[in-house]
């Protein structure tokens, strides 16, 4: 059961925390941000009542900032780049604190899987006294639906496409690989892994040379929605559209469009059809 009072919101890149902050306020709540240094979009912090931004591996200052503000709930949003996740001198660029580090030591220097990640974060900042909410709890209104859901219909080829490649999509999510998949008349162009959605939209531009090919995005039946919801924004129609792509498939109630009359407005300009489609019966 949600509070009334001042509310945390955990932000890393991307629109998606402008969004998840207008929310809030519309929800009649008092934003208190931490933000990745380094991450934050320049506009956040018009949204928030109270901001500061933190650093990504000190999640000691995360809690102690928001309790400070008399947040015990929050919301984690924004993209945290797997290249920086990656790179191997991001612990000594980013020096972790002690509740950080313990946390890596105990549960995640084995398992480092996102869902292990964000299980193991939540249950962190729940015994600091901030419980995370569903990320989407603000933003109901941009989470994809059934259908189609611009002006663009797609043709006859990609609904083939959609039909054959969903339920390969459904099993690559489950697996944990990637969430993004490209296809063409019933060739699977691209899989998504480690470089993300817009790598893998540029790598299926440049391996399918004829337009028309269709994405599909999705999120696995187990997806943790405290964090890391999938999302298209008005930046991946302009990569769709410049990589070929046609239409775009993304799973219903488990996508978000980033300023969702905006997404679309893109995709009808650039004759795209973006379409929603529910999750198969298993």
């Amino acid at each position: 059961m949600q509070s009334q009072g001042p509310i945390g919101l955990i932000a890393g890149e991307g629109r998606l925390p402008v969004i998840v902050a207008e929310g809030m306020r519309q929800a009649g709540r008092e934003v208190m941000c931490v933000a990745f240094r380094g991450h934050a979009d320049s506009m956040l912090a018009a949204h928030c009542d109270r901001y500061r931004t933190v650093g990504l591996y000190r999640m000691g200052q995360w809690l102690r900032t928001l309790r400070r503000w008399g947040a015990s709930e929050a919301v984690m949003v924004g993209r945290v780049s797997k290249a920086r996740m990656h790179d191997p001198f991001r612990l000594v660029r980013e020096i972790p604190d002690i509740r950080t580090a313990l946390l890596w030591y105990r549960r995640l220097r084995h398992d480092r899987r996102n869902a292990t990640v964000l299980a193991a974060v939540a249950e962190e900042l729940a015994r600091g006294g901030v419980d995370l909410l569903d990320s989407t709890t603000f933003i109901e209104q941009h989470m994809a639906d059934d259908g189609v859901l611009g002006n663009v219909q797609p043709t006859d080829l990609q609904k083939a496409d959609i039909a054959l490649g969903w339920p390969l999509l459904e099993q690559t999510v489950e697996m944990d690989i990637g969430q993004s998949m490209a296809l063409r008349e019933g060739d699977v162009i691209a899989v998504e892994a480690l470089e993300g959605t817009t790598g893998m939209i540029s790598r299926a531009g440049q391996l399918c040379r004829r337009s028309g090919w269709t994405l599909l995005k999705t999120a696995s039946n187990h997806h943790d929605r405290r964090s890391d919801v999938p999302t298209i924004g008005v930046q991946t129609i302009e990569e769709l559209s410049a990589a070929g792509a046609g239409c775009v498939a993304i799973g219903s109630g488990r996508v978000i469009l980033i300023d969702r009359p905006a997404v679309l407005a893109a995709a009808d300009k650039a004759s795209i059809a973006v379409v929603g489609v529910p999750a198969s019966e298993r």
